[in-house]
């Protein structure tokens, strides 16, 4: 049976979200017949904003409208009445998983990504020193599709198009006209296991202005608005974004005008990604080799320490387990990652 219309499912983390954005459009550009649904939480709809005009993006609120069984089933009938041919399952769980079995007895062709679980227990037990690297999460994406008959090829140069719109002018009252180079810096991240020590990342914001860059902080939340604005009256040319960008699409907009973007292992990494900017990634209790680079950056560019518990965890979120804590963040200097920043621009 030719597969017509595809939905594909993955609601969280944002990074996990946007590393699918190269995969959704490879697929629409190669089968330009297929109509793709991407279902996914409704904030993240700046991420496919700029896809092919055979993908549809729908974003739902999951805990105002489809919470429980009762919501999960209000949610297929709605997939059922789009009359999908097939249900690619970039989550695996347990929504989804729900969804997928439902989909699968209403005689829908599904397929699911294989996490690889069990490579990844074994990358944290033996560590990356003694390990291979495992196959980056967008080529998973891309094995959900292969299940269902698609050949996608991800050698594609750029997500979001070259010709953006121009910076809106709430972003515009913010950084100013371009007269230097512009350098995003991203300090946080979900877990403790990702973030470098403040006074590590104050000081690379502290050495790119000293070096002429205009640096720009990003953030979410009023904890981290608080650090970024002691920096911001700290240092020239400093500008905190937090709370005052007006969303994620001027965001993206400020990123693919940045020289270089400077993050954690975290969803600003990915950002960036899909607007073809160079990244410099820090990576403290977890590692490049579980396969959450940025899609398209260079390994070259990831600061990290060779130590034999690197990773302790996949995703951060795991105490460490050295008497001297998080020595894999502690020891990375912040004239590595300046330095690593003016290699390239």
């Amino acid at each position: 049976m030719e597969i017509k219309r595809l939905l594909i499912t993955r609601f969280s983390a944002a990074g996990d979200v946007a590393m699918c954005a190269p995969v959704v459009k490879a697929l629409a550009e190669k089968y330009k017949d297929l109509e793709i649904v991407f279902l996914s939480r409704e904030n993240f709809s700046p991420l496919f904003y700029f896809m092919p005009d055979n993908v549809r993006f729908w974003g739902v609120n999951l805990k105002c409208d489809y919470d429980g069984i009762k919501g999960l089933n209000k949610l297929f009938k709605e997939i059922k009445a789009l009359k999908i041919d097939s249900y690619a399952d970039f989550h695996d769980v347990l929504r989804t998983k729900f969804l997928r079995l439902r989909a699968f007895f209403a005689g829908i062709k599904t397929a699911k990504i294989n996490k690889g679980r069990g490579e990844k227990k074994r990358l944290t037990r033996l560590g990356a020193l003694k390990s291979e690297a495992l196959k980056p999460t967008v080529e998973r994406y891309k094995d959900v599709l292969t299940k269902l008959g698609f050949d996608v090829d991800l050698n594609i140069r750029e997500v979001f198009p070259k010709n953006l719109p121009p910076l809106p002018a709430e972003i515009l009252a913010l950084t100013g006209e371009k007269t230097s180079k512009w350098v995003g810096v991203a300090p946080f991240a979900a877990h403790k296991g990702k973030i470098l020590p403040p006074e590590t990342m104050e000081k690379v914001v502290k050495m790119l202005s000293e070096k002429g860059a205009k640096v720009f902080l990003f953030g979410f939340g009023d904890k981290e608005k608080s650090v970024t604005e002691k920096w911001q009256n700290a240092y020239a040319n400093v500008v905190s974004l937090v709370g005052k960008s007006g969303g994620l699409m001027n965001e993206l907009l400020l990123i693919s005008r940045l020289d270089c973007m400077v993050s954690m292992d975290s969803a600003n990494m990915h950002f960036a990604s899909l607007t073809s900017t160079r990244v410099v990634s820090v990576w403290g209790a977890t590692h490049t080799k579980a396969g959450f680079l940025g899609f398209n950056q260079k390994e070259d560019d990831a600061v990290q320490i060779a130590l034999p518990c690197r990773p302790c965890s996949v995703y951060g979120n795991k105490e460490c387990r050295l008497a001297e804590k998080y020595k894999c963040l502690m020891d990375i200097q912040a004239e590595q990652i300046v330095e690593k920043v003016f290699q390239k621009i």
